[in-house]
């Protein structure tokens, strides 16, 4: 249930490149702006699997049977990094609902970290089809606990989730403690993360890259 979306040279790969590229990542608004196309790809890539239904649409000159979405998607992004993945799937999923999820790193002196969910903010989710974007995923762990959150709010029908990079340990672990049957859609994915927690080669701190540097809590 992993999707690598640059298994096959495409545009995904080149701005999956530049998004790693330390002499691009100098540029902010490019890099938002590849995390968006991301985005956006992705939205396609998983409308194809979305249900639809057969609706007559009246033209000037006739009528047409064409294929809408059955039912709107809930995205849902974690902040601050997951914003302009978020904003590309929106762009092409415009009527879809939303939610926001403040998840992050709160670092200890010893070098270990926690993960904190602070705020989250969604639609009923009962028997709704999720979204969830976030850039990295690395460890797994703000993902897990992210879903686990949604969770308990309801019972969505289908889980997806889409990220720029992820490693492959917190793909596992995401299938572990999250379940199987949610699919993750990749930009890329590498093998290797640090004892901090960091993808290798993967491209850095995307909220940093995308925003500017923050102070640690």
């Amino acid at each position: 249930m992993v999707i690598n979306l640059s298994d096959q040279h495409s545009l995904v790969s080149n701005w999956v490149s530049e998004l790693r590229n330390v002499d691009v990542q100098n540029d902010r608004m490019r890099f938002r702006r590849n995390l968006e196309r991301i985005g956006e790809v992705a939205a396609y890539e998983i409308s194809k699997e979305l249900p639809w239904v057969e609706t007559e649409v009246q033209t000037p000159l006739g009528t047409h049977n064409s294929k809408l979405l059955a039912e709107q998607p809930v995205l849902i992004t974690i902040l601050r990094a997951g914003l302009p993945l978020h904003q590309g799937m929106l762009n092409y999923l415009d009527k879809a609902d939303n939610g926001f999820i403040s998840a992050y790193r709160k670092h200890h002196r010893d070098g270990s970290f926690e993960i904190s969910l602070d705020y989250m903010s969604c639609p009923s989710l009962d028997g709704r089809i999720v979204i969830i974007s976030d850039p990295m995923l690395a460890t797994g762990s703000s993902l897990v606990k992210s879903i686990a959150g949604l969770k308990a709010e309801g019972t969505p029908s289908e889980i997806h989730v889409v990220c720029a990079i992820a490693c492959t340990s917190g793909i596992e672990l995401v299938k572990r403690q999250s379940g199987d049957d949610i699919k993750i859609w990749c930009g890329d994915i590498d093998d290797e993360i640090t004892a901090k927690g960091y993808i290798v080669p993967g491209l850095g701190d995307a909220g940093d890259l995308a925003f500017g540097s923050k102070t640690q809590s």
